[in-house]
């Protein structure tokens, strides 16, 4: 397996304003002496110009690709594939009928085959559609591959778009067309959360839901301390061992860290324009195992 780009980012240089800093992408160099007036934003634990954190990101991803099962399983002990059972169940989807949902940065299909298999199991519903949006082409063949092991490929239930969250494309997405929009375990690696939860805004009908499913902030002190032990001791060292590749899994575990903690992120909901239960596990959000991960949800009004 290739070498993630975050392999090869670099700084040989520390900060200092008559000092300059080179970075390597893996694909190109550049040296700056402006970059810290340039606006930066996280990628994992280091800060990386605005414009770059797409790239370092898309790496990670083409790396992880064919093993992205794995790597939520890494970090999460095999408890994501509950935590998304957990998801769609509470979404209920069918349950008033059919719906058109989005799915972002659901690149492998999961969230949708969930989503599809719910509403046909629960609610005889098999006219609920679901479009999913990655802007990583490789993430979007592994969907491809598995829903070609079902019974929804190659019907109008299921389609693929390779797209930006940020930017969807007005053409293709437009105003005030969708029931439900899902997103998870994506949006901490999107370069602008408001911009994101803007876009989301922009394509859900008045009435539609928001929601998402993140790693999230543990509250818990000693459940913390065992949780950031695990994280930074054992994920990196199951990169190395089972896919070959830590410095992805390292950059998993530092942006987990970085994600906004549950009332500043339902905020942000908010703030694009949604509406959402107060304050507090079980109104805006809702937490899992302890808060290792939360569902957030919101309502067009």
């Amino acid at each position: 397996m290739q070498r993630s780009l975050l392999h090869s980012f670099r700084t040989t240089a520390r900060l200092g304003a008559s000092r300059t800093r080179l970075y390597s992408t893996g694909q190109h160099k550049y040296d700056t002496s402006s970059v810290d007036s340039q606006k930066t934003v996280s990628f994992g634990f280091k800060n990386v110009p605005e414009d770059e954190k797409e790239s370092l990101v898309r790496g990670v991803f083409d790396s992880v690709a064919s093993s992205y099962d794995l790597m939520n399983d890494a970090s999460s002990l095999g408890v994501h594939r509950l935590w998304k059972d957990e998801f769609v169940s509470s979404l209920r989807p069918g349950r008033k009928g059919p719906m058109r949902c989005i799915d972002v940065a659901g690149g492998t299909g999961d969230i949708a085959l969930r989503i599809l298999d719910s509403a046909r199991e629960k609610y005889a519903d098999r006219e609920t559609t679901v479009e999913v949006v990655d802007i990583n082409a490789q993430m979007l063949k592994e969907g491809h591959r598995r829903f070609k092991k079902t019974m929804y490929h190659n019907t109008p239930q299921i389609s693929f778009h390779e797209a930006n969250a940020q930017e969807l494309p007005q053409d293709k997405f437009e105003d005030n067309s969708y029931d439900l929009y899902t997103i998870a375990f994506g949006i901490r690696n999107c370069t602008s959360i408001p911009a994101v939860l803007q876009e989301a805004h922009r394509v859900l009908k008045p009435g539609g839901t928001f929601a998402c499913l993140e790693f999230s902030r543990v509250n818990n002190p000693l459940l913390s301390a065992i949780y950031d032990q695990y994280s930074f001791s054992i994920i990196p060292l199951m990169g190395t061992i089972l896919a070959g590749d830590r410095d992805s899994y390292q950059y998993l575990v530092e942006s987990i860290r970085k994600f906004p903690p549950q009332p500043t992120f339902a905020q942000m909901i908010r703030d694009a324009g949604f509406f959402t239960g107060k304050d507090l596990d079980g109104g805006a959000w809702t937490d899992l195992w302890g808060g290792i991960a939360s569902v957030h949800t919101g309502v067009k009004v």
